[in-house]
Order: C-alpha cells, then sequence, then structure tokens
C-alpha cells in the first residue's frame, strides 16, 4: 500500500500567507484539518477517519454479545481488550489455540491506524491539536519533531500501552514523515505485543474469564446503554469546560 507525497499542511498556509493580507484562500475553515479547498486526499483520508468513528458505535452492541460466544469474531471486527482475553480464556478451555487469538487480534486492533499516519503527512499539527487528549503533548511537539525517529519508533510500537490515545502517535508519526512500510511494521510490533500480553491474562484466568465474557454477553444491551449514557455524560462535560475557557472574563465583554 502507497499513499502519494503530499504537500504538508505548514507549506500550504505559508503559500496563502504570501497572496497578502486581505486575500484568504478560498474555503479556509478553521474547524476543519485543511486550508482553503481540500483535495480528494483530504476528503478520502477525512472520510475514511468518520467511518473509523461510526464503525465503532455501530457495532458496539454486536461487540459485546460477541465476546462470550464468538470471541475471536469480536477480535477480527474491533480488536478490543476484552475480545482477545475473552478468546485466549476460550483457548484455555479447549475452544480455539493462542496462536489464532493472536492473529485475528491484528486486522483487529490495526485497521485503522494507517489513516491517522495518513492524516498526520496531510494535515500535521493542525490535526493533531484537535484531538481528544492532545494537550497533554502540545508543549512537547517541537521535542517531538528534533527527536524524530528517536521518539516515533519506540512510540508507534509502546502505542497500546501508553495512556493517551493511539491516534495522537500514528499522527505524530506521519507528520514526522515516517515512511508507510515503517509504521506499519513498527504498529505489526506493537500489536503483538499488545495482544500476547491480553492472551496470557486470558489464558491465565481461564474459566473465569469464560464465564464473566457470557455474562457480559448476556446483558450486552444493558452494558451498551451504560457505555453510551457515559459518553454522551462526559462529552457534554467536556464541551461545558471548553465554553468556559474560551468564555471572556466578566467585565471584558465588548464596549
Amino acid at each position: 500500500m502507497s499513499v502519494p507525497e503530499t504537500e504538508p499542511a505548514a507549506d500550504r498556509a505559508a503559500t496563502a500567507a504570501a497572496a497578502g493580507p486581505g486575500k484568504p484562500e478560498r474555503r479556509d475553515d478553521p474547524r476543519l484539518p485543511w486550508h482553503g479547498k481540500p483535495r480528494a486526499a483530504d476528503i478520502a483520508c477525512w472520510l475514511g477517519i468518520v467511518v473509523s468513528g461510526l464503525f465503532y458505535w455501530v457495532l458496539l452492541p454486536l461487540r459485546l454479545s460477541l465476546i462470550g460466544t464468538h470471541p475471536v469474531v469480536a477480535e477480527l471486527l474491533n480488536g478490543s481488550t476484552e475480545s482477545i482475553i475473552s478468546a485466549a480464556a476460550f483457548a484455555r478451555a479447549g475452544d480455539g489455540t493462542l496462536a489464532v487469538v493472536l492473529l485475528a487480534a491484528i486486522p483487529g486492533l490495526m485497521k485503522f491506524d494507517v489513516l491517522f499516519w495518513w492524516a498526520g503527512r496531510l494535515w500535521g499539527e493542525r490535526f493533531i491539536m484537535a484531538l481528544p487528549g492532545s494537550r497533554r503533548v502540545a508543549k512537547h511537539m517541537a521535542r517531538v519533531r528534533r527527536a524524530g525517529r528517536k521518539f516515533t519508533w519506540p512510540a508507534v510500537v509502546v502505542s497500546y500501552f501508553l495512556p493517551i490515545p493511539s491516534a495522537i502517535i500514528y499522527v505524530i508519526a506521519g507528520w514526522t514523515r515516517m515512511r508507510l512500510v515503517t509504521f506499519l511494521i513498527l504498529d505489526l510490533i506493537g500489536a503483538l505485543l499488545w495482544a500476547g500480553l491480553l492472551a496470557g491474562l486470558g489464558y491465565a484466568l481461564g474459566h473465569r474469564a469464560v464465564v464473566a465474557a457470557r455474562v457480559i454477553s448476556h446483558y450486552s444491551w444493558w452494558f451498551t446503554i451504560g457505555i453510551v449514557v457515559l459518553t454522551v455524560l462526559f462529552t457534554l462535560r467536556s464541551q461545558r469546560r471548553m465554553t468556559a475557557t474560551a468564555a471572556p472574563p466578566a467585565g471584558q465583554g465588548h464596549e
């Protein structure tokens, strides 16, 4: 798989600025990661990322119901933590093998990662700062850029283990011009390490994990409703904080 080399977002911004003040590039929307009129690559990458988000929510009820009945299928679809643990526990009980558990986890874990690498190539830091959790790494961006592969290579490998969204690491990898083949190899190593850790845990738990998975599957709709409600509440709280931060202090409004 190859992605054509594209003009960095910073270069396009400089080109637009060179046109002179009062002449902004057409269709430049600060809410979008690109400058000016979107190219075919911008639209394709953006749609792919939107689809990845929709995929998560559409699959959520099925994701929970499958972990107690067909955990390997759940792995293939989403590579979730609970599906890998459950599949390994079923393997311990004689239903499947650990090799199948590890192989099935790879497409589930990696399926959308390349989209975020591509977003980094296309839009760079502008898109990084739009991602949830990016404020934690914002103050380190210049240092990350200077470090290059000394940071990005190990970061991609351990991205599944870090307390920040993996998508941020993948976007940084693209932004720092990591080659696609290199990214896929490092991402594969990281996916295997993560899947191996979870599979080992599931195999050690054995029958207890199988029982827990079956209970979750039986009450999957209730678990789904609970996850949706919690997500909505956290989103609303986050939006309120952002609104309060953006609002001008009292007494400093427009005269």
